[in-house]
């Protein structure tokens, strides 16, 4: 019983250890409700940039995103513009202008346009394509199921619709 402590010395198994922390024993007594720290104060998120003014928007981050998407493609010579005019499918000469996202390339022999007939991404959107300068035919509904429109998505959804239509390089 080498471990056991003599008999002239004090018994300290049951003391704290002075190498570790102690915990406190008494729990503090409640605080009142007017002491409550302050809640932490929420970072602001920076607004997405689908959030920016139309034009905007399409012009600062769209147009360059789709560019370099379409570049990554293999498009070589791809001339991407805004602007606000008719539509160009057939029998739609009289209704008013729209805002109109015009792509072309292959020395012009392919464009498609991305419509928003109101200035808004969120809003109702369509998509045509035409070939070898013929007169669009057919207008269809572009990215109709989505709940909220970003930019990826956006460039996404044209970069699908050109490689269905067989259009891109890497087919």
């Amino acid at each position: 019983m080498e471990n056991a402590p003599s008999s002239d010395e004090p018994d300290t198994t049951d003391l704290p250890s002075t190498d570790k922390p102690q915990t406190a024993a008494k729990k503090p007594a409640a605080k009142a409700e007017g002491d409550k720290p302050p809640a932490k104060a929420k970072k602001e998120k920076a607004p997405a940039v689908e959030d920016k003014p139309f034009a905007e928007f399409i012009q600062q981050d769209y147009l360059p995103a789709l560019q370099t998407a379409l570049t990554k493609q293999g498009v070589k010579d791809l001339e991407v513009s805004l602007t606000k005019q008719k539509l160009p499918v057939a029998g739609m000469s009289s209704a008013g202008d729209c805002w109109q996202v015009i792509g072309k390339f292959q020395e012009g022999q392919r464009q498609f346009n991305l419509y928003f007939p109101q200035e808004n991404i969120q809003s109702q959107r369509a998509f045509s394509c035409a070939e070898n300068n013929t007169k669009t035919s057919t207008l269809e509904p572009f990215l109709i199921d989505e709940r909220k429109v970003t930019l990826d998505l956006m460039v996404f959804g044209v970069v699908q619709r050109l490689n269905a239509q067989k259009w891109l390089n890497l087919n």
